[in-house]
């Protein structure tokens, strides 16, 4: 493992895996400088994702922090904000939240979130990480041939299918109440984008997979060549090599760049609670290495960038 250090901050970086994510330390998020602030997107545009660990800050604090990497979104948009903040998206376990696919954030909606901003607030005894894979290195992964194949497509990203898609009589006896009610309210508007499956990343200039489990059409394609096609590309992206798991503790915060990553928080802590808090930057629409941009299909997500 490597470590960074940088003349103008006390921020330290140690890489937790060879592909992705980092450790950083020397730094208090509630009081943080310019340099530091550099420091910190830098690591992020490195490792893809950062984690800090027992800050001791609040709502307001992670706002503050978020708002120094770009101007916020509202927490979510189709969920309620259950704060007085309307830019904190929580995640209770309690109230039926829970993410546990392979998914970058908001990719329903043209626009999806540079960066996300995730605190820790209850964490189960045993159980609860949250894996991320790095997309970048997925699609630097693939052969020559699927390479090619993946550099022309577009695909169609709902948050009325997979982890969204409801179907309460199926779900009866599977899911608590609770669960169900969330699922519901999650798909209570319907947004559908068509994003380019190969984006170019906005900073860095590096391509990478915009897929995860909201993209479930292949433009041109029926559906099962779009589910077999979909389900290779992500295997590379969810490659062992391109994986970091973080195991929480009461008081982390992990950034994380969702222009280069996707992540699966893992439900695997039965009835013990799990609590997080995220916060989310505004993006602008991928653009694909035609140069095309994400179009909206369906939905008007406008709401949804008016955060502070």
């Amino acid at each position: 493992m490597t470590v960074d250090a940088d003349r103008d901050t006390d921020l330290r970086v140690r890489a937790v895996t060879g592909r992705i994510g980092a450790e950083l330390s020397g730094v208090d998020l509630a009081h943080l400088d310019e340099f530091d602030v550099a420091g910190i997107r830098r690591a992020l545009l490195t490792h893809r994702v950062v984690f800090f660990r027992g800050q001791s800050i609040g709502a307001t604090e992670q706002i503050a922090f978020a708002s120094r990497l770009g101007s916020l979104t509202l927490g979510h948009p189709t969920l309620p904000h259950l704060t007085e903040e309307p830019e904190i998206f929580d995640l209770d376990s309690i109230a039926g939240a829970s993410a546990n696919h392979w998914h970058t954030d908001v990719t329903f909606v043209d626009r999806p979130p540079i960066f996300s901003v995730l605190r820790a607030l209850v964490v189960p005894e045993v159980g609860g990480d949250t894996l991320w894979a790095n997309t970048v290195a997925g699609y630097r992964d693939l052969p020559d041939d699927l390479r090619q194949l993946a550099d022309g497509l577009r695909a169609v990203h709902s948050n009325g299918h997979d982890y969204g898609r409801v179907d309460v009589a199926g779900l009866k006896g599977k899911l608590r109440p609770e669960q169900i009610a969330h699922l519901q309210t999650f798909v209570s508007e319907v947004y559908e984008t068509e994003h380019p499956v190969v984006r170019v990343h906005a900073e860095t200039g590096e391509p990478a997979f915009l897929l995860g489990g909201f993209a479930h059409q292949l433009v041109g394609h029926s559906n099962s060549e779009s589910v077999d096609l979909i389900r290779i590309f992500q295997s590379y992206v969810t490659r062992p090599e391109n994986i970091v798991r973080w195991h929480w503790q009461e008081g982390d915060v992990a950034v994380w760049d969702n222009r280069a990553t996707q992540h699966y928080a893992i439900a695997d802590y039965g009835d013990q609670r799990r609590r997080m808090q995220r916060v989310t930057t505004a993006g602008i629409p991928a653009v694909g290495l035609d140069g095309r941009p994400s179009r909206i299909l369906q939905g008007d997500p406008g709401k949804y960038y008016l955060g502070r």
